[in-house]
């Protein structure tokens, strides 16, 4: 299988998980400021998920480009991470409309945990079938900035049930470190003269 497919397959349950949560938005029964405020939770909760899924498909896209194959393994890898990216929509409709209760959000953030945890098997798998020299392990490293991302959303998820607030600070603070899309991987691009690996 052509890594194109693999990469538009998931381009597309990305895109649909998107839609997805923003149907969970109702409109208010009332046409008043007060009754759209009520939203708020809802929308906060829809933000921080749509940053998620975009940093996601971001980063999967980035990584795709210094992948020169792909194999069983890594198909399955890549639906292991697809699957639950998928459960977003549900624990982000959860979170936000019980107002970031304990519970709604520890079970976000071990959803954010089980799909980094994911997204590192997935690199995992690539690196396997790639040389030790290839831009792909030069690109990914040791991943350092995911491992970090691990242990901060296994703190955060301790923390919700006593301090959701800060569990959704940690949340957004480990969003922010992958805004901006893997500066590894765009150095060995740029170190690419060729442009074979775009």
């Amino acid at each position: 299988m052509k890594k194109s497919r693999l990469e538009a397959f998931s381009d597309g349950v990305m895109a649909i998980l998107i839609t997805i949560m923003v149907l969970d938005f109702k409109v208010p029964s009332e046409a008043s400021l007060a009754a759209l405020c009520s939203l708020a939770p809802v929308f906060l909760s829809y933000v921080l998920s749509y940053i998620y899924l975009g940093i996601y498909w971001n980063n999967h896209h980035h990584l795709m480009q210094v992948v020169h194959k792909v194999n069983g393994p890594v198909l399955w890898a890549n639906l292991h991470l697809l699957f639950w990216l998928s459960l977003i929509p549900f624990v982000t409709a959860w979170m936000g409309n019980h107002h970031f209760e304990g519970i709604p959000v520890a079970v976000y953030g071990a959803i954010l945990l089980f799909s980094g945890t994911a997204y590192y098997i997935l690199t995992r798998c690539l690196l396997a079938i790639h040389q030790a020299d290839s831009p792909l392990a030069k690109a990914v490293g040791r991943d350092g900035k995911g491992i970090i991302s691990l242990l901060v959303y296994s703190v955060a998820i301790l923390l919700a049930n006593f301090h959701s607030w800060i569990a959704c600070s940690l949340y957004v603070m480990v969003a922010c470190m992958w805004l901006i899309p893997d500066t590894r991987i765009e150095h060995v691009l740029m170190d690419d003269p060729t442009g074979k690996l775009e």
